[in-house]
């Protein structure tokens, strides 16, 4: 199914979805109108207070597609259109009201309409001049207005709410149809959109919207045919599209999660089921983002989310789930005025499922990181200068969610970003190691090569020289405390987990000195750190280069992974050793 049909399919489902040709759009200023036309009432509908005031969502006739020309909405539009005035230098101010007055003029010539005879009778004798307070303020500049009767305002019906404006609204948006084609979307014959409706919400796009499909260069037209002719979509069908895309892109909406530059949306479609497909895209939602699961103990949806992560079949848990909900995922990125297309996935929620199981075990390292279940956008961060979420590497969010998804092989810039972000800063922690550890594992058939926790027996040579360094690094902290300028990772990492051959005789010469002033003090500590270095030493294999000129990506990967294994087993030890001291210092009070 391709991404319009199953979007327009998702219109259907949407339980207040707008009728054909209306929009939800943001509303900030209602006026009321006497009769005659004359202004009864200014009202602010924004929420809030000061700065933070929000406009009012309603629904409105579907605004024209602006591009560089001058185009007035019906029955609504901004200030600079409906009254002439602008907060701006406005040098086209002029115009656009010019253009919104002589547009409704015409339309509503000869309406008997009692609500849209008093709007033309407003537009008859409004001049910019009469923009003076006290009823009118300058915060109501440049946001939207609609109308509405002085008798009909508090009962929430606008002007063109009423049966004769959508009448007369359904006339206008057809008056300009061509000739019927079969629309490539829904197979049925109707009108063609020649320019479809702007997407909004995608994070990174112009504000005013971006166009998903559109066609605007000769290299782009096919004989001749211009804009949506080239490929026919119906207005029904752009419209429907269109539509759910904006609610499912909405800042607050339950469909969509911020993956690096990727604004991503997912929706889900059962044929017989509904309660399905809320639970399928409810459960998808805790995949991606959530750090835990947050449902409570009874919930349904935490009890199937803990029994999906233990590895349990989705099948075992939730059959109608497994094999009777299709499950859509679209992720979008910025392109000037157009939105690019940076993954689209539909399978059954059940294969999905296994992907998602797949990518836990992939990432499943000991010891966890604080939180064991984090979303993707977490471990992107590790990746970003300054764990900012714009610095995350363009095109990387949308690949890896795409490999994740479609249970395929990890792009491999992941695994060169994370070892490029560890040479710079010399953070090896639990979140950048887990990427580097499932792309070896996928990518590399390396399961046998990459253990979720410490093996004190593993011979690969990247290991076993990070667990190598990690004893270095804790011999220097033994003998000189934490207080130390620049310390063996600080100064080695980076070189140590590239170039071995330049660095380990440099580093067991470092180590003398250290143990020598550790026995001094600490002897006993001194023998442990000794046995540990001959115990890891004792793996290498001297016929198989211990100590390389270079290590390909994959073993510097594990040289991560056997660094952080070891010197976290060097701090468990030392925090089970102040927690006994702890507990015997409490038994002896």
């Amino acid at each position: 199914m391709s991404i319009l049909t199953s979007l327009v399919q998702a219109y259907d489902r949407l339980p207040d979805a707008p009728p054909y040709g209306f929009s939800s759009e943001k509303i900030g200023v209602l006026i009321s109108l006497a009769g005659d036309g004359s202004v009864v009432h200014v009202v602010d509908l924004r929420d809030g207070s000061g700065k933070k005031k929000q406009p009012r969502q309603l629904l409105v006739p579907q605004p024209v597609k602006r591009t560089a020309g001058i185009a007035p909405n019906f029955l609504w539009d901004k200030t600079s259109y409906v009254l002439g005035v602008t907060a701006g230098e406005g040098k086209r101010t002029a115009e656009e009201h010019a253009a919104f007055v002589a547009k409704h003029l015409e339309a509503l010539d000869g309406t008997e309409d009692e609500g849209l005879k008093a709007l033309r009778l407003f537009l008859q004798s409004w001049t910019p001049e009469q923009f003076t307070p006290p009823l009118w303020s300058d915060e109501m500049k440049d946001q939207n207005v609609v109308f509405a009767l002085k008798s009909e305002r508090l009962r929430d019906i606008r002007i063109h709410d009423r049966p004769a404006a959508r009448e007369l609204w359904r006339t206008l948006s057809g008056a300009g149809e061509r000739d019927a084609q079969i629309c490539l979307v829904s197979g049925k014959r109707g009108p063609v959109a020649r320019l479809h409706p702007s997407i909004k919400g995608v994070w990174g796009a112009q504000s005013s919207g971006a166009a998903l499909v559109s066609f605007n260069l000769d290299a782009f037209t096919s004989y001749g045919h211009e804009q949506g002719d080239n490929a026919p979509v119906s207005e029904a069908a752009a419209f429907a599209y269109t539509t759910v895309l904006n609610r499912f892109l909405e800042r607050d909406s339950r469909h969509r999660v911020q993956i690096g530059d990727a604004s991503t949306v997912f929706w889900a479609w059962s044929q017989d089921d509904g309660e399905a497909a809320d639970e399928a895209e409810s459960l998808f939602a805790q995949f991606v983002s959530a750090a835990a699961d947050t449902a409570g103990d009874t919930d349904t949806i935490g009890d199937h989310l803990r029994r999906i992560r233990k590895g349990e079949r989705l099948d075992d848990i939730e059959p109608r789930l497994a094999k009777g909900v299709r499950f859509h995922v679209l992720g979008l990125a910025p392109n000037a005025a157009r939105l690019s297309v940076r993954f689209y996935y539909e399978d059954d929620f059940g294969t999905l499922t296994k992907h998602y199981q797949q990518y836990l075990a992939d990432m499943h390292i000991v010891p966890l990181p604080r939180e064991p279940y984090i979303g993707v956008w977490r471990y992107l961060s590790e990746l970003a200068v300054q764990n900012k979420r714009e610095n995350v590497p363009s095109n990387l969010a949308g690949e890896w969610i795409r490999t994740i998804l479609a249970g395929t092989h990890y792009p491999l810039t992941l695994l060169s970003t994370t070892l490029m972000r560890i040479r710079a800063d010399g953070d090896v922690n639990a979140y950048r190691v887990s990427m580097m550890k499932a792309v070896i594992c996928r990518n590399f058939n390396m399961e046998k090569e990459a253990p979720v926790a410490l093996d004190p027996t593993h011979q690969n040579r990247g290991y076993v020289l990070g667990r190598l360094f990690a004893v270095y690094e804790q011999i220097q902290r033994a003998a000189l405390g934490n207080n130390v300028n620049a310390t063996v990772k600080d100064k080695f990492y980076g070189s140590a987990s590239s170039q071995p051959r330049k660095v380990f005789s440099i580093l067991d010469s470092g180590s003398a000195n250290h143990l020598s002033k550790l026995g001094k003090n600490k002897p006993g500590l001194r023998v442990n750190l000794e046995k540990k270095l001959g115990e890891i030493m004792g793996l290498m294999q001297p016929g198989g280069d211990p100590f390389p000129n270079s290590l390909s990506p994959e073993e510097q990967a594990l040289f991560g992974l056997g660094y952080y294994h070891q010197r976290n087993e060097f701090f468990s030890k030392a925090v089970d050793a102040a927690e006994t001291a702890t507990e015997s210092a409490e038994a002896a009070q």
